[in-house]
């Protein structure tokens, strides 16, 4: 079979990548299910999991527990494959709060959301592209393992058209329609089209640049173009074209009309049960809501937490295992690859999924608020992931013993980087006087232009440390839980940047920062034994200072626990091995050299914002500079930088406003 997969590198695999690869490749190729690769910080995980990638020519689902760890993978397999098709498959929503009711209070919380519109066209073009190419990665987070549309069902709402066939017109736009496809002649943006005569200009939901012109006589297709949207410029002209709904749960008429059946059906037996139960209230709270979403899927196909019904749409038994984005890639009845990065993270997150879905929608149901067909609506059991046709290979520098059993002999260990670099020496000391005591070791790295990472073991100790160092005048900022991602993304970028030199966290700077900057890890309270100060934990944290030769671990404690002690023996363990392949093959140890991309800056951008308003701009001008920043907002939503991209969308609306 042909090689489809085109790894793109000037590196070569070194040190113990080599064997890792070739050890990982034959297992997968002999027909080992369940595989792991246990990889130091810095020794090149990603590299050799992309190695192992253009090995097996398979597609690809990688998944991670975070979506900072997603962004970062995304941005690097892109860089591995420019020729294929590399997605981002994470929640597209900018704020998400789940319907729930509380008994005791009697307060029912509304689900409310915000969707975010650049996130949910790359879960389409995700999904898109698994139908319709083999040579697919997709970076993915927990929401690989929800509930999404049947992907047979997706398949056939596809239509495809050609040069020289015929097609009604009028059932051509009532297909497009039944796809998801809304009419609009003044605001055309993806997902939407529009008529002119006998010309139909279709824009795809999951392409943001390029829409496509339909140019009809009488009924036959006389030519289809792409069209650059931006400067509605002709790209290409095609002889056919697929087109692919609008999301994942559009579904044909035939089967929406048996969901609307099977809705009632439902609807009728629950409400004899809460009259038999003398249950009035729950009867017409039920009665009322889903009457309502009936008669909203009847007359436009979807209702709000039309999701809660996916059980009916995709045909689903009670119980049954519901469809989700690993689907979409056995729907192509070929063998694929499912790589768990942190696995000794991601996987127990994707166990614990399902038991917290469900809690909270037993409430809804018992109280009238959904139907029990909304159980169904549900992430995947971690006995329906783990069981998945895939070949699972499991990322981790700690893997966990679930993995380890999983996998028994099918095991490849990369303790050598290929930078020569070591674990890092490290030192306890009493934690009496941790603060001031880390304070001057801070300031000995500022001199040195190095950066530091504090782990603290609460939220309000973070915020109350970095509030003590700014006094004193260094330039330090936190990071927890309630940071969102993109927030988080920019205070990696600019600690980095140097923009600040101290960054404090909990459990957030353990796994998959790449920060060759960093020199000094500081852990405070090490000897407090628990989850942030397991043996797992302290081995992830102290890594951090490994891509860095001047890399120090530093750890705060009155006593040297057994968690302490059996991460001590791991890096004393690799770093002899380390040491002694160094001396065999005459390398010297240097940091890694990670460039930072040449990328918009928010500060930047906001300079630019603010001058635009305050400039009386020419309208012959204003559309060139619409055009800059419409440039601009595209790449940075490429970037995952939606903080950026929101920023200039809304200048750009403004821009065209006042033309």
């Amino acid at each position: 079979m042909q090689n489809t997969f085109k790894l793109t590198s000037p590196y070569k695999p070194a040190g113990d990548q080599i064997e890792a690869i070739a050890s990982i490749t034959g297992f997968i190729k002999d027909g080992s299910k369940y595989n792991t690769l246990e990889g130091v910080t810095g020794s090149g995980k990603t590299f050799t999991m992309a190695n192992i990638i253009a090995n097996l020519n398979m597609p690809t689902l990688i998944m991670s527990h975070n979506k900072t760890l997603c962004a970062q993978l995304y941005s690097e397999f892109r860089s591995f494959f420019p020729k294929n098709h590399v997605e981002y498959f994470i929640s597209h929503f900018d704020y998400y709060q789940p319907e729930a009711y509380l008994p005791r209070r009697d307060l029912f919380i509304e689900k409310d959301s915000s969707i975010n519109d650049d996130l949910e066209r790359l879960r389409l073009s995700a999904t898109t592209s698994l139908l319709g190419y083999d040579d697919v990665i997709v970076i993915a987070s927990v929401s690989a393992n929800y509930g999404l549309g049947n992907p047979e069902e997706y398949i056939q709402t596809i239509q495809k058209i050609s040069i020289g066939e015929c097609y009604n017109q009028k059932q051509f736009l009532l297909k497009l329609i039944e796809m998801g496809y809304t009419r609009n002649e003044v605001d055309f943006k993806r997902g939407t089209f529009r008529v002119s005569g006998e010309v139909i200009d279709i824009f795809p939901a999951y392409n943001e640049i390029e829409f496509l012109k339909i140019e009809f006589f009488d009924d036959e297709i006389e030519g289809i173009f792409i069209y650059e949207a931006l400067e509605n410029k002709k790209v290409k002209a095609l002889d056919s074209v697929v087109i692919y709904a609008a999301n994942q749960f559009i579904v044909g008429q035939n089967r929406l009309k048996t969901a609307l059946n099977n809705i009632e059906q439902e609807l009728a037996e629950r409400l004899e049960f809460y009259k038999s139960q003398d249950k009035q209230v729950e009867f017409e709270r039920l009665k009322s809501r889903v009457e309502f979403d009936l008669e909203m899927i009847s007359e436009s196909g979807v209702c709000k937490g039309i999701e809660n019904y996916a059980r009916h749409l995709t045909g689903k038994a009670p119980g049954e295992t519901p469809f989700s984005l690993l689907d979409y890639f056995e729907s192509k009845k070929k063998p694929y690859l499912l790589i768990v990065d942190e696995s000794h993270v991601s996987l127990p997150q994707f166990g614990g999924m399902y038991s917290g879905d469900r809690s909270r929608k037993e409430v809804l149901v018992e109280y009238g608020f959904r139907l029990p067909s909304a159980l169904d609506n549900r992430p995947l059991r971690f006995e329906e992931f783990i069981n998945k046709k895939a070949n699972f290979l499991f990322v981790s520098a700690t893997p966990a013993n679930l993995e380890l059993e999983l996998s028994k002999e099918h095991t490849a260990e990369q303790i050598i980087r290929p930078t020569g670099l070591l674990d890092p020496l490290y030192e306890v000391r009493d934690s009496t006087n941790q603060v001031n005591d880390l304070k001057a070791e801070i300031l000995k790295r500022v001199a040195k232009n190095e950066r530091v990472l504090v782990t603290t073991l609460t939220k309000k100790m973070a915020e109350e440390l970095t509030k003590f160092y700014s006094k004193e005048g260094i330039k330090v900022r936190y990071m927890h839980s309630d940071i969102d991602a993109i927030e988080r993304n920019h205070l990696i970028r600019e600690l980095r940047l140097g923009e600040y030199d101290v960054l404090v966290g909990i459990n957030l700077l353990r796994e998959g920062l790449d920060l060759p900057e960093v020199s000094l890890v500081a852990i405070l309270d090490a000897d407090k034994e628990g989850f942030l100060r397991s043996e797992t934990s302290l081995i992830q944290t102290m890594g951090r200072a490994a891509r860095n030769i001047n890399g120090f671990v530093l750890l705060y404690a009155k006593k040297v626990t057994k968690s302490m002690q059996k991460a001590f023996d791991v890096s004393n363990y690799r770093r002899e091995k380390q040491i002694a392949f160094n001396k065999e093959h005459n390398i010297t140890p240097k940091s890694v050299n990670r460039n930072l991309e040449d990328e918009l800056r928010l500060e930047d951008t906001s300079k630019t914002l603010d001058r635009l308003r305050k400039e009386k701009i020419p309208k012959e001008q204003k559309a060139l500079i619409v055009k800059d920043l419409t440039a601009k907002m595209l790449e940075a939503a490429k970037r995952l930088d939606f903080e950026v991209a929101a920023s200039l969308r809304d200048e750009i609306a403004r821009l065209k406003k006042d033309r």
